[in-house]
């Protein structure tokens, strides 16, 4: 939850927003129209919304639900992506959360994404599939690559989870993260989706970062 002090921080997205990633775009727009980095290139997702911008507040309530057990967080974090998100998520939507290598998750305890949708259903409606993704391949981290490096760096390391991939056939997928910088792993997630029969794929992530070359 935000201070009062860190609110006028906070650097939400309002208004006419990119269709791909969420972020403001300036005068009257259509509901399709995308962002110069959307544009030049094109997200494999049909339509996706985030809260704000990785920086200031918002970046330090992700960094405490991630990497400080603030799990209370995600009801809080949940509650503006419910808001951001309006009209993604319908009765028949599956939350998918982006997964965790098991490794990671043994040293985390706990997945921030499978948190987010669980408040998020709450929030929203739709059924929570926690593990409908599974990361078959540990990467390295992303924190300092390109974009090109990042998109390498996810290549066949997401699937459908073996045991749940029939949940995801002809039903309409969010998936949700905590944070989008390139749109790497959400790809290969959307892609994954689209190999278990998914009917559409939408995305909602609590942060986006600032353009990445």
């Amino acid at each position: 939850m935000l201070c009062q002090s860190c609110w006028p921080e906070a650097h939400f997205f309002a208004g006419s927003v990119c269709n791909g990633c969420g972020v403001p775009l300036p005068g009257q727009v259509e509901e399709t129209d995308l962002c110069e980095s959307c544009h030049a290139h094109p997200v494999p997702w049909s339509r996706g919304r985030s809260v704000g911008l990785y920086e200031g507040p918002l970046r330090r309530m992700v960094l405490a639900l991630k990497h400080g057990d603030r799990q209370d967080n995600a009801q809080h974090m949940a509650r503006w992506m419910a808001a951001a998100g309006e009209g993604l998520i319908s009765d028949e939507s599956l939350l998918v959360p982006v997964p965790l290598h098991w490794g990671r998750m043994v040293r985390r305890r706990y997945n921030q994404s499978v948190l987010l949708a669980r408040a998020l259903a709450r929030e929203s409606g739709g059924e929570v599939v926690p593990d409908g993704l599974q990361r078959v391949r540990a990467t390295k981290s992303q924190k300092d690559m390109r974009r090109t490096e990042r998109f390498e760096n996810q290549r066949s390391a997401i699937r459908p989870h073996t045991k749940r991939s029939a949940l995801l056939a002809d039903r309409p997928v969010v998936l949700v993260d905590d944070v989008m910088t390139t749109g790497a792993t959400l790809s290969a997630c959307t892609e994954a989706c689209f190999e278990a029969g998914a009917k559409s794929v939408s995305v909602l992530v609590f942060a986006r970062v600032a353009r990445l070359a």
